[in-house]
């Protein structure tokens, strides 16, 4: 019996010295020329935890243990496993597979004329060319095939087409749904951290404006949100205006919030094993289980191949089990998106709350492949499903193959907002500091209608919300869908405005004169006025729309007696109109940007105007990829 004693703690302590912890490994994957590749994938053997190699060919991985295996592959190369032994770097040099495909593959690096030969393989071998040609994305790969290539960087986003100027005699209204979204702002800055210039249609303007909060007043009435205006002299374009409108929701403390009936619908499929998606993820989620209260109900479901419920709707109070259930995660397998979208409803709509918050908040990289994923069949099972009175909140993570396009028409018709997470300090930003605003509307269906006074207006173009636009007859059409406004949400809309003998040329595109029209006004005359502005919107649980109407009357200030918002703002959509490269960016560039920025920074309270200053000042170093 006495010699039992020793062997168990002998087996005891050889067990403890054998447990594995997290470790954290380095390197960087290049070829036989010492150049690094760009994508290649690194995973650790036997389990879907990896990553991909940035445009350097540099990694970065955190894995199970020191005694772990890790695989190195790439399109073209042979596949290499290397055992850590403990070490906290790794380099790697890929040899070429000559045996797999005829292709040639040109990666990109640089802005520069690329110099090469190129002769035909024998052999079926693969070519891969350094260096690359002007306009060749440094964060995409491409793969040159009978005079065309396939983009291994598959992001996709919607395409937008500039708003243009147009006169008030041949358009006099405008007419949009509000955004409240920001996931433009958060997604361009996660390029610009790279070094990188963002995709011209990744840069939504007025997303990247209503990312912040603004000091607008409270509205003081019945309606759920108040009307501020402001007029100024445009800082990029001499002899303009801007007309600045901006809506303040009605703050409601957190603890007066109805109760939430919430179902987290996540993305578990093998796409979103990089550390910046499932692990992000959880990490974001867990923020927001610890702001529910006993009354909050959270269910799960997850999707991959399948889709699966792994925690039942379960009282807010019971964070332990939520977090548990988190932590089991793991990803694998293909996207069935669709089944888990009606999974999700299906419980949401059983556990549903009268009154109450009931949404389903999906976090995806929004690459679905398996099954009914079409945008067309997602966007149609949304438009029926949000007639039960549950709410859709999307979440973006990753990169590489993000689908933004995808996530912003789900979010767009499911009643609901789009925020995409590039690192745990946006996740406190949804979760936590905006707590009320994502996860609570207080207004459905909010649509603005302009309509511009040609007496004093002889030109004006909505900034960004492209993807937004209604026809005029939509305005008072109550079936039309239109934009959410969450409890302390803001929104603010920047038209650039032509006076009546301001610079056109180059702005205004000419029509013959119109014959058969008549002057509405019957002989008034409203030259003190701007423009009216009206909106339309309904109560959450609504059907019939309610209206509100504001004369815009300002006189023009100059734009440095402006408030810190107006210029803030301003100072935001001209860094947007740089980015895109827009026709109408004028004098527009980083410069002035940080100028305006840097003077208007205003009470800051979590400090994301002055991340912004930092970005742009940046920003004159990213490397262009259009």
């Amino acid at each position: 019996m006495k010699r039992i004693f020793p062997i168990l703690s002998a087996v005891i302590f050889l067990l403890a010295f054998n447990i594995e912890n997290p470790h954290k490994v380095t390197g960087v994957v290049t070829d036989e020329n010492g150049q690094g590749i760009p994508g290649v994938n690194v995973v650790e053997k036997g389990t879907t935890n990896g990553t991909v190699t940035d445009i350097y060919g540099a990694y970065e991985l955190t894995i199970s243990g020191k005694h772990s295996v890790l695989t190195f592959s790439s399109v073209g190369y042979k596949t290499q496993e290397v055992k850590v032994k403990g070490k906290n770097e790794i380099d790697i040099t890929l040899k070429q597979d000559g045996t797999k495909l005829q292709e040639v593959v040109t990666t990109g690096m640089a802005e520069e004329e690329l110099d090469m030969e190129i002769s035909q393989p024998k052999n079926k071998s693969v070519i891969r060319i350094r260096g690359v040609a002007s306009g060749i994305n440094p964060q995409q790969s491409h793969v040159v095939q009978h005079d065309s290539y396939t983009n291994y960087n598959t992001e996709d986003y919607a395409v937008i087409n500039e708003n243009q100027f147009h006169k008030p005699s041949d358009q006099p209204l405008s007419t949009f749904s509000i955004d409240v979204d920001a996931a433009s702002y958060s997604n361009v800055r996660r390029y610009l951290n790279n070094g990188l210039k963002p995709p011209t249609d990744a840069v939504r303007i007025e997303e990247m404006i209503n990312y912040f909060n603004y000091d607008y007043k409270e509205p003081s009435n019945e309606h759920p949100f108040s009307i501020n205006t402001e007029i100024a002299d445009c800082p990029w374009q001499e002899g303009h205006y801007l007309l600045h409108v901006g809506l303040q929701g009605k703050k409601i403390p957190k603890e007066n919030i109805p109760a939430s009936n919430l179902v987290f619908l996540i993305d578990v499929s093998g796409s979103m094993g990089s550390p910046n998606k499932l692990p992000l993820l959880k990490s974001a989620f867990k923020m927001l289980v610890e702001e529910l209260r006993p009354e909050d109900r959270v269910g799960i479901v997850v999707y991959a191949g399948a889709a699966g419920m792994v925690l039942p709707s379960t009282s807010g109070d019971k964070k332990a089990d939520i977090i548990q259930a988190l932590d089991n995660l793991n990803a694998g397998g293909s996207t069935a998106g669709g089944a888990g979208i009606k999974l999700a409803y299906k419980i949401a709509e059983e556990h549903f709350i009268e009154e109450g918050n009931n949404r389903i908040i999906l976090a995806t990289d929004g690459d679905f492949n398996v099954g009914q994923s079409s945008n067309g069949y997602l966007e149609d099972l949304i438009v029926e499903k949000r007639k039960s009175g549950v709410f859709l909140t999307t979440l973006g993570f990753g990169m590489g193959n993000y689908k933004d396009d995808k996530m912003e028409i789900l979010a767009d018709k499911g009643n609901g907002n789009y925020a995409y997470i590039d690192d745990i300090s946006e996740a406190r930003k949804v979760f936590v500091n905006e707590f009320g605003g994502t996860m609570f509307t207080i207004a459905k269906d909010v649509k603005i209608q302009i309509e511009f006074n040609p007496e004093k207006v002889a030109g004006y173009r909505l900034i960004g919300y492209e993807n937004r636009k209604l026809n005029a007859e939509d305005f008072n059409d109550d079936k039309k869908d239109a934009g959410e406004l969450g409890s302390g949400h803001s929104v603010t809309a920047i038209y650039q405005v032509i006076p009546i003998g301001g610079p056109s040329a180059g702005f205004l595109k000419s029509v013959d004169d119109l014959k058969y029209q008549k002057d509405k006004s019957k002989g008034k005359k409203y030259s003190d006025e701007w423009a009216t502005v009206k909106f339309r919107y309904k109560k959450p649980n609504g059907s019939k729309s309610i209206l509100m109407t504001e004369i815009i009357n300002n006189t023009p200030s100059d734009f440095h007696e402006t408030s810190d918002d107006f210029r803030f703002s301003a100072a935001v959509a001209s860094f947007g109109l740089w980015l895109r490269s827009s026709d109408f960016m004028g004098e527009s560039n980083p410069e002035m940007v940080v100028e305006i920025a840097k003077e208007s920074l205003g009470n800051d309270e979590f400090g994301y105007r002055h991340e912004f200053l930092k970005m742009v000042k940046s920003s004159k170093y990213m490397a262009k990829m259009d």
